[in-house]
């Protein structure tokens, strides 16, 4: 026979139980034959539909239970993301002595692992029980309520939800936990389905193909309302209990902390979800309301959100580490509360605000410190919003400086500054003459120009704060304009420094990563007419009198280690006669130039004489290296056979200093320069 029926049913994998209803009715017509088989094109349901069902059941003349054998080649539930194939369930059909059935047996669809499933129906209603392992799910259907079914879960994997869970979001795998749940399905005639009840959650796991959302051992108490059909409807709330999650470059960290959560999202007709309201509570580390809409491809195009924090001490390790590890600063110290307020639409940020209330920010790598922040940042993509920041003290690279202010004003996707900003710092003063920030939108990343004036800042200070040897002079330079993008800081202009009587200039300034991992810097420098008295004084080299020119070109440091640069240093013979200076060479300094340089020296005089000199007069001086892996390349004045001359002496005693070794490794020669600074070279004549 062939014939449409609508039964009601409880869930996904139980549709087909209800054709131990067609079962049944052959046991109750046709209770003497020892077989009958019934052919049923299709079964529409509520919330399921089966197609090429067969039943069959085997009675044998007076026994007292029979065989069923349900077959679907089709189980189609569209609404809640199921389909299974080749649907096959066995059991041994029997009268329950109240009037009503019951069946109990292995249940199999396609190649997966079966079930076992067992179903009582009397006049009261239909009970049904599906279990695997220590997994069960059980379903109640009062015939009073048809429309309405219970289902109760113990422990079910939630991997069997992943069906469930693909019409809402595609791209999402369920890989691991477990739940429970008391739920009501609702099928009502002509109605929507709906499914209602408590939720809990044990370790949920997730993740996307992509790997930029995912989840790990998250515990959840929920209340569950969705409504299944064209326009889906989900409300949850309830209390998020542990775990981590990760959304791109933002990673919670819940550990065991509850944090209340309410939500309400409806499916858009067009893909995608609207969410009307959702908040968010982890006591005082943040909170934060707001609705939302996220696109048919997982991407959120809206967002407007209010959050607030009481302690931003906890809240790095809780909300912040992704984006802070991301910039190099994932041990950033943060101290103080903060209020933030945001609106995202068509994908891009529209507005922003970050209000401050005696904060504190230290970078524990010593690269900044920020001490009483307090005030707003205010940013705008449309119509013009003024702010201001302040603080008290701060540091930059162990450099101290006075508190300031920053006065802001945004528009049309633009943070810049409304006044140049004056910092007074090491007895000087920098100032921010502008400043200006475009913030990532799509596949463009954060933009940011400024111009910076230094003046007259102590060169003396700067030493020691550095743990330089003791320098002396007045750093003052201006950098018309800077700018940062792709990771990357390029400098116009330069900065001059007047230090040991002459300049030393730096161009050509170019940073890379710069506050994230392994920072890159470039630069050229010039020197011009330093005292070489004043220069080797400073050092301990030993005394030279004269005067100093010469390059660093191409320097490059990574992570603030020197890794290549062309040097090359020589006296300036005529700015010493400008100077009025003579040129002379002290003993202790030959024997230090031989010693860093792989050297030796002669004269014109006997070997022994020299000892009763305790300085000689030189014509020129000069020096280079070249590093490149680890190795520089030295040369000096000239050739001198198979060496180079580095000092050409002058009068008498005419010294000459040789050098040899052309190549030398890198760390071996800083440990000869470090050996001269401390004073461990000893003179050795020869």
């Amino acid at each position: 026979m062939s014939r449409p029926m609508v039964i009601p049913l409880p869930s996904l994998r139980a549709c087909a139980l209800g054709l131990v209803l067609l079962g049944m009715s052959i046991a109750g017509g046709e209770a003497q034959a020892r077989s009958a088989t019934a052919r049923i094109a299709r079964v529409v349901t509520p919330a399921a539909t089966l197609e090429g069902v067969r039943v069959r059941l085997d009675w044998p003349a007076s026994a007292a239970s029979g065989e069923l054998r349900l077959q679907a080649a089709r189980l189609d539930a569209p609404d809640l993301g199921y389909r299974f194939r080749d649907v096959d369930w066995r059991c041994p059909l029997q009268r329950d002595g109240r009037g009503g059935w019951r069946c109990d047996g292995t249940v199999r669809s396609g190649r997966g692992a079966p079930f076992r499933l067992a179903i009582d129906i009397d006049d009261a209603g239909t009970d049904a029980r599906l279990v695997r392992g220590d997994s069960s799910i059980a379903v109640r259907r009062d015939a009073r309520t048809p429309d309405v079914t219970r289902i109760d879960l113990a422990r079910v994997p939630l991997a069997w939800t992943q069906a469930l869970l693909a019409p809402a979001w595609p791209d999402a795998r369920l890989t691991g936990g477990d739940g429970d749940a008391e739920f009501r399905l609702a099928t009502p005639s002509g109605g929507p389905v709906r499914l209602s009840g408590p939720l809990r959650l044990r370790g949920l796991s997730l993740d996307t193909p992509d790997g930029t959302i995912a989840a790990q051992g998250l515990g959840a108490r929920l209340k569950v309302d969705v409504t299944f059909g064209p326009r889906t409807v989900v409300d949850l709330q309830g209390q998020l209990i542990g775990g981590e999650a990760l959304f791109g470059t933002t990673y919670l960290a819940l550990e065991q902390r509850p944090v209340d959560v309410s939500l309400r999202a409806e499916a858009l007709a067009g893909g995608g979800w609207a969410i009307p309201r959702f908040a968010w509570s982890d006591g005082g580390l943040l909170r934060a309301t707001g609705s939302a809409r996220i696109g048919d491809g997982g991407g959120l195009d809206a967002l407007t959100m209010q959050a607030r924090s009481d302690d931003l001490s906890t809240l790095r390790d809780g909300y912040l580490s992704g984006w802070l590890g991301s910039a190099g600063l994932s041990a950033l110290q943060l101290r103080g509360s903060a209020d933030a307020n945001l609106t995202v639409a068509g994908s891009a940020l529209q507005t922003a605000e970050l209000a401050l209330h005696d904060a504190d920010v230290d970078d524990p790598d010593g690269r900044f410190v920020f001490d009483g922040l307090d005030g707003e940042v205010r940013f705008s993509g449309g119509a013009p919003v003024d702010s201001a920041l302040r603080w008290r003290s701060g540091a930059l690279y162990g450099l101290a400086f006075e508190g300031s202010r920053l006065a802001f004003s945004s528009a049309d996707g633009l943070l810049r500054l409304r006044e140049p900003a004056r910092v007074p710092i090491l007895g000087g003063t920098a100032t921010f003459d502008h400043l200006s920030l475009r913030p990532r939108a799509g596949e463009r990343g954060m933009e940011l120009e400024f111009g910076l004036s230094l003046d007259e800042l102590d060169v003396g200070q700067l030493a020691k704060t550095l743990d330089w040897p003791a320098f002396t002079g007045e750093l003052t330079g201006v950098i018309p304009s800077a700018r940062y993008a792709n990771d990357q800081l390029q400098f116009d202009g330069g900065l001059s420094m007047g230090v040991f009587g002459g300049q030393v200039q730096v161009s050509a300034l170019a940073m890379e990563r710069p506050f994230g991992v392994a920072p890159t810097l470039s630069a050229d420098v010039a020197f011009n007419d330093l005292d070489l008295e004043a220069l080797t004084g400073v050092f301990g080299f030993g005394a030279i009198t004269g005067r100093l020119d010469g390059t660093l070109a191409g320097v490059r440091l990574v992570d603030w280690t020197p890794v290549a640069f062309n040097a090359e240093l020589h006296s300036d013979r005529d700015a010493a006669r400008r100077a009025r200076v003579r040129q002379r060479i002290s003993q202790r300094a030959v024997q230090n130039i031989s010693s860093v340089g792989d050297a030796s020296f002669v004269t014109s005089l006997q070997g022994q004489l020299i000892g009763l000199f305790d300085d000689f007069g030189y014509r020129r001086i000069g020096i280079s290296c070249a590093l490149a892996d680890e190795v520089c390349t030295m040369d000096g004045l000239g050739s001198a056979g198979e060496g180079f001359i580095i000092v050409e002496g002058s009068g008498l005693p005419r010294l000459t200093v040789v050098g040899f070794n052309r190549r030398v490794d890198w760390p071996t020669l800083l440990e000869r320069l470090a050996a001269v600074g401390s004073g461990d070279v000893k003179p050795v004549v020869e």
